[in-house]
């Protein structure tokens, strides 16, 4: 069985365990945890635990997974956009809709897929047969350049300088309102909302340091063209911080309005246009820049009232 070793930090006192699983084992599901409590798969300080068991700080826990519960993946032939490739890595630029590896109802058609056919075997395997390659990633509906790992020193060369937000991470996006600022700051942990699960929140118990730094590029009216660089890289950050504020990505029902203002819109309007980092063999420092897709194109050209 594979063994995964938890720490609890303080945050986490007095809280069920099944909560504090929920949140830092979020690529599981509530049931399958519930099953494996069940089962007498998870111990606190080696004694096998019941799901309403309150978390102490400093508390060990173990998770045993049984062997054999990812499926096997298939590669896809399915067209990439590469806009770099070399015998260690290659960076991606990802379409709107593609999700980024399998999942509960995504088990095809996923970037994975796609890379699995055309590296062969050559991919990290550091994340698992779900995640082979993938270091980072980015949401269904987002676009941009993703950087992928074929080799294991390459995958540890870029987790690293994730770890210490060393990469160059810069979006564009359209977002409600017209912002004030020409530049700004948005701070707030971010962890998963206590009622909500599929989304995330500021400032909830446990949740990650975060930090997006913004710039106005244009201004639309009623909406306003941006940059946003990440500090930092937690899940559906830019949408939670920006809709922090008030000012939601257009598009992005699930952090702003519920109906979209452009019927046609397939999701939030987010590019991940630029990405830097260094090399982790020639340890010199590469930036790529993937094109804006022509769907956000076309929006901003509505948008100026040009078409």
């Amino acid at each position: 069985m594979k063994r995964i070793c938890l720490q609890a930090d303080p945050s986490w006192a007095g809280e069920r365990i099944d909560k504090f699983l929920a949140e830092v084992m979020e690529d599981y599901s509530r049931s399958f945890l519930q099953k494996q409590f069940k089962e007498g798969n998870i111990t606190v300080n080696g004694k096998a635990a019941k799901a309403s068991l309150k978390v102490s700080e400093d508390d060990e826990v173990v998770v045993f997974l049984p062997e054999n519960q990812e499926p096997d993946i298939e590669p896809e032939n399915i067209p990439l956009d590469i806009l770099y490739e070399d015998d260690q890595l290659l960076v991606v630029n990802k379409p709107k809709g593609m999700v980024v590896h399998p999942s509960a109802g995504h088990y095809s058609g996923t970037l994975v897929n796609a890379l699995m056919y055309h590296c062969k075997d050559n991919l990290s395997g550091i994340n698992g047969v779900l995640r082979p390659g993938i270091v980072h990633r980015i949401d269904m509906d987002t676009t941009g350049a993703l950087v992928v790992c074929k080799t294991d020193i390459a995958h540890q060369s870029l987790a690293e300088q994730l770890k210490v937000h060393s990469i160059t991470r810069r979006y564009r996006a359209i977002v409600h309102g017209n912002i004030k600022e020409n530049t700004g700051t948005i701070e707030g942990a971010i962890g998963r909302h206590p009622v909500e699960r599929k989304k995330m929140a500021v400032n909830v118990r446990g949740g990650k340091e975060a930090v997006t730094h913004f710039k106005v590029l244009e201004r639309y009216g009623s909406y306003t063209y941006i940059e946003c660089r990440l500090e930092t890289g937690r899940t559906h950050q830019i949408r939670v911080h920006l809709s922090s504020v008030g000012h939601p990505l257009l598009g992005d029902t699930l952090y702003g309005p519920k109906k979209c203002p452009f019927p046609s819109l397939q999701g939030q309007t987010l590019h991940a246009m630029i990405l830097g980092f260094i090399h982790p063999t020639t340890k010199e420092y590469m930036e790529f820049t993937a094109p804006l897709p022509e769907y956000f194109v076309k929006l901003q050209r509505k948008l100026k009232g040009i078409c």
